[in-house]
């Protein structure tokens, strides 16, 4: 076997299904007692998996188009849905038009996961004597630290802080291992925390990538979910910035979280040309290519922007329940965007993790299975856990006055754990 494998560490989910002793990726099913005695539903909200319905007309594009699944698809996917996602972004982030052409700087991809793993072989070279860098936040989605190890460099975790909004600080890494890094993974609006990156920094990174020649990994999965105004994107600084050809540049879009459509998928990677077609050399060996059927359904999707904002609408009412009932209890600092809550809980993440679900039948994910100990030997999310607000406005509500009734207690039994400011 690979002896890289070694180094993978236990997804997260493996983790927590080992703290609660039941499969935390299973659906929500079963009632427990609650403290009062009368049963209460499980709720699940520990996996980022949103709830809300796919649209009909999407539906319907992708069933009026199986007969297409007869027919092997192309790694490059039909000029037609590139367009369509060329015209995306475009609009989105007010790019110039005709500036991304759909024949070079648009690749779909089957969902962002496999991009951001798979971008990380392509673009890293370990052929020299030094083990190259890849950078990344702390905490992280994982597949940034697999997709590193499994391309045979070294991660390098840089920590996201409260006292940073939650931004990492990659302008202050020391020069020696920034002339060593190869790719450099950010995430905005991110997971866990939320955070965003604004528009200055993103060109401040651009420069750094330029000066030292890093390509810079966008996934901006989670754009599309925002609550004051929409997020930045990397080609939108690049183009500002008068990096017309988006040079050292990639972003990482999807319809998993857009369009409520995880299973099917779909998304792409945008931005320099030059890097997409290696990256497309790659790609035509691994056997990704989007079925024709599910191409035609994003099609539909990319062209629609009335279900997206429906869907933000949910999130923002959720987010707002969220609040009114945590804030009187806990120090909640509102996301940015994404769907995510980084709490800052009594006890610890995993404790309290554990208290939720054994006492109210609620699911989180522990913030420290999302990030690594520093040289201190400290897990910057060791003290929170991640909530998914990807249920229904109502769960959602019942799932926020458990967590209050959860850390109510905790905070009664621990006067240690009062003071979390």
């Amino acid at each position: 076997m690979n002896s890289l494998l070694r180094q993978l560490h236990p997804y997260p989910f493996e983790k927590l299904a080992a703290l609660l002793g039941a499969d935390p990726e299973a659906r929500s099913s079963g009632h427990a007692p609650s403290p009062a005695g009368e049963p209460l539903p499980a709720i699940n909200l520990s996996i980022g998996e949103p709830k809300h319905p796919v649209p009909a007309f999407i539906r319907q594009t992708m069933a009026d188009a199986l007969e297409d699944i007869g027919l092997y698809p192309t790694t490059r996917g039909e000029l037609s849905l590139r367009q369509a996602m060329a015209n995306w972004v475009q609009q989105r982030f007010q790019l110039k038009e005709s500036s991304v052409d759909p024949q070079r700087h648009i690749l779909p991809v089957n969902g962002t996961r496999e991009a951001l793993f798979s971008i990380a072989q392509a673009v890293v070279d370990n052929s020299g004597n030094d083990r190259p860098y890849v950078l990344m936040p702390n905490p992280f989605y994982q597949i940034y630290e697999g997709a590193t190890l499994m391309a045979g460099a070294q991660p390098v975790y840089v920590p996201c802080h409260p006292d940073q909004h939650f931004l990492p600080d990659y302008q202050n890494i020391p020069p020696a291992i920034l002339e060593r890094t190869a790719l450099l993974y950010l995430c905005s609006p991110g997971n866990p925390t939320g955070a965003v990156f604004p528009l200055a920094t993103l060109q401040k990174l651009i420069e750094l990538a330029l000066r030292y020649q890093i390509v810079l990994a966008s996934d901006e999965c989670y754009s599309e979910i925002w609550y004051d105004h929409p997020p930045a994107g990397l080609l939108q600084a690049a183009q500002q910035m008068g990096v017309e050809r988006f040079d050292q540049c990639l972003v990482f879009h999807s319809l998993s979280k857009r369009s409520n459509m995880p299973g099917a998928r779909s998304g792409f990677v945008a931005g320099d040309a030059r890097l997409l077609e290696e990256y497309f050399r790659l790609r035509t060996y691994t056997g990704c290519a989007t079925p024709r059927f599910i191409q035609r359904a994003a099609i539909a999707a990319w062209q629609d922007e009335e279900h997206v904002r429906e869907n933000r609408i949910l999130y923002q009412q959720k987010l707002h329940d969220a609040l009114q009932i945590l804030t009187p209890i806990l120090p909640v600092e509102a996301p940015d965007a994404g769907f995510y809550l980084w709490l800052r809980v009594p006890g610890g993440g995993e404790s309290f993790a554990r208290h939720l679900y054994q006492r109210y039948h609620v699911t989180v994910l522990p913030g420290a299975y999302l990030g690594r100990p520093d040289v201190n030997g400290h897990n910057p999310g060791a003290d929170y856990v991640r909530i998914a607000m990807v249920a229904s406005r109502e769960e959602n509500h019942q799932a926020m006055l458990r967590i209050a009734h959860c850390a109510q207690e905790l905070l009664s039994l621990s006067p240690t754990g009062r003071n979390l400011s």
